[in-house]
């Protein structure tokens, strides 16, 4: 029962890799992921989201309204059958349907379940509902992102939606080993701010330590230099290069024409930021990006071109497989992107992403043993997540 795409994406990993994971959706009330750009073939539709694809590889849809008394009857007998029960909505929805933990595990004692929101199931802002955009910055990584001349911009997109997932797959496997040990189930409350501000961990200690607060430093690093993106020849083309150390700088500065500044050290580098910044740009300016790019990594220089997203697939993306082709009933094959780990002996299987309530029928016959009258009994009462039949 998650949604959007901290929590689908979670659950999506287990799924690529062999689980059976039923997605429960509402058409009432569509889940926002499935209305988000990129579109296939760039036409806004319900089945034609990337995004939505990616994240829901290899799930079954079913469209259940937990509003329904015979719609939450449905649930209860799935949350019997399931291992792990992961839900994302905010705490009152749970608690309002009788689906929180404390009801679900009367029916199933070693019951695993998840809620992964924002703020966590408790505490004086458990109940502010929001999306990752707002966690990054209660988390703490608005204000350090940026340019040090410019108001704070925040890390792309809502960034809390991709540190969470990462817990959240890690801890559920860590209750499914705890079971196969001990036989007791047990709840894990996710905060995906808490979660997020893990990554910041450098930042808070040297607060804490230190009393040095983090400020905006655009592109630049603590410890390398140079480190930006530079402009390259043509329309928003753009190379990032990174000098981890003094080597990396020797080299670049041999391949630019500067061998002179090889004796700059990281002090000197950074207080001539400004004129090293020019000279790498007249250089990368006058050539394409994947020429520069070329040319510093045979040099041993950290650089790469940045890739625009209607580009071809880099190189390294494609050896690694990270797109992947699956089924769609409406669309047939579609490329979506594979998850991002990978296992030498059981690696991820992408077969098809769900179209909505595609599999209502299939679980609620193979899964639960309904017979053709019990579901449209379901249906005429609108329990199904669908409007009602007449």
């Amino acid at each position: 029962m998650m949604w959007v795409m901290a929590g689908p994406a979670s659950s999506g990993v287990l799924a690529q890799y062999g689980a059976t994971v039923i997605r429960v959706e509402n058409e009432a009330r569509l889940d926002t992921a499935r209305l988000l750009a990129p579109w296939y073939d760039g036409k806004v539709s319900k089945e034609g989201s990337f995004g939505f694809a990616s994240i829901n590889v290899n799930k079954q849809s079913i469209t259940v309204d937990p509003n329904s008394p015979e719609g939450r009857e449905v649930l209860l007998e799935l949350v019997q059958w399931a291992d792990v029960v992961t839900e994302s909505f905010s705490p009152r929805a749970m608690t309002k349907w009788g689906l929180d933990y404390e009801s679900l595990r009367k029916a199933k004692p070693d019951l695993i379940m998840i809620s992964s929101c924002l703020m966590g199931q408790d505490g004086p802002h458990a109940y502010v509902a929001g999306y990752g955009t707002m966690g990054a910055a209660a988390a703490g990584l608005v204000t350090p992102t940026g340019w040090s001349d410019l108001k704070p911009s925040g890390p792309y997109g809502a960034y809390t939606d991709y540190c969470a997932p990462r817990i959240s797959v890690a801890a559920v496997m860590a209750a499914l080993d705890h079971r196969r040990r001990t036989g007791e189930g047990q709840y894990i409350d996710q905060s995906q701010i808490e979660s997020t501000l893990n990554y910041a961990m450098p930042a808070v200690l040297d607060h804490q330590v230190n009393g040095s607060p983090w400020d905006r430093l655009g592109n630049a690093d603590e410890d390398m230099s140079p480190h930006a993106v530079y402009a390259a020849a043509g329309d928003d083309e753009w190379l990032a290069v990174a000098c981890r150390h003094d080597d990396d700088w020797t080299r670049l500065c041999t391949v630019i024409g500067r061998p002179e500044w090889a004796r700059f050290s990281l002090t000197e580098r950074r207080a001539r930021a400004d004129e090293i910044d020019g000279a790498i740009t007249a250089w990368t300016s006058a050539r394409p990006p994947t020429e520069a790019e070329a040319a510093l990594q045979a040099a041993g220089v950290p650089a790469h071109a940045v890739l625009h997203a209607a580009m071809p697939p880099d190189p390294q993306m494609t050896h690694l497989g990270h797109l992947a082709e699956v089924e769609h009933p409406d669309r047939g094959r579609v490329p979506i992107e594979r998850t991002r780990i990978d296992l030498s002996r059981t690696p991820p299987r992408p077969t098809h992403f769900p179209k909505l309530g595609q599999h209502t029928e299939e679980v609620l016959r193979t899964v639960l043993g309904y017979d053709e009258a019990r579901i449209t009994a379901l249906r005429r009462a609108g329990a199904l997540g669908t409007a009602r039949v007449k």
